[in-house]
């Protein structure tokens, strides 16, 4: 199995991993938050759901664009202004699995050598298509 195999197989079983280590997590478990600071499961999840559509963007960019701007965003200010502490929790993983499989069919179709297309981040500047799989 390459290298780039073995990435593609992790990434898509992502979802599954998620969906084990939350089983029969309810109420207050998905709430719970072990410092003022900290995210809870259910926040962590729907930022994971959140960041699958921004990676989804970012991956489409820098396969059809050449050396696209790919912006970054105020995960705490999406979850506090996106309510994630108030959502359900089933919804976001669904959505989270939803859209990591078509993510993952997309990258799954592409020649190896379209892993190094790049692009170019707000903040950390130039990305592979390679290091935003990663």
């Amino acid at each position: 199995m390459s290298d780039l195999h073995a990435l593609l197989e992790r990434f898509r079983r992502g979802p599954e991993v998620v969906a084990a280590a939350t089983t029969g997590a309810a109420g207050p478990v998905l709430d719970y938050r072990p410092a003022p600071e900290k995210w809870s499961i259910r926040q962590i999840l729907w930022h994971l759901a959140d960041s699958e559509i921004a990676g989804a963007m970012r991956f489409r960019q820098v396969i059809a664009e050449d050396e696209p701007t790919l912006q970054a965003y105020d995960q705490d200010a999406w979850a506090r202004n996106l309510g994630y502490e108030r959502r359900k929790f089933s919804p976001a993983l669904e959505l989270f699995r939803r859209l990591r499989l078509e993510n993952h069919a997309l990258l799954s179709s592409l020649p190896p050598e379209a892993f190094s297309r790049t692009g170019r981040h707000t903040e950390t500047g130039v990305v592979t298509l390679l290091d935003l799989l990663r």
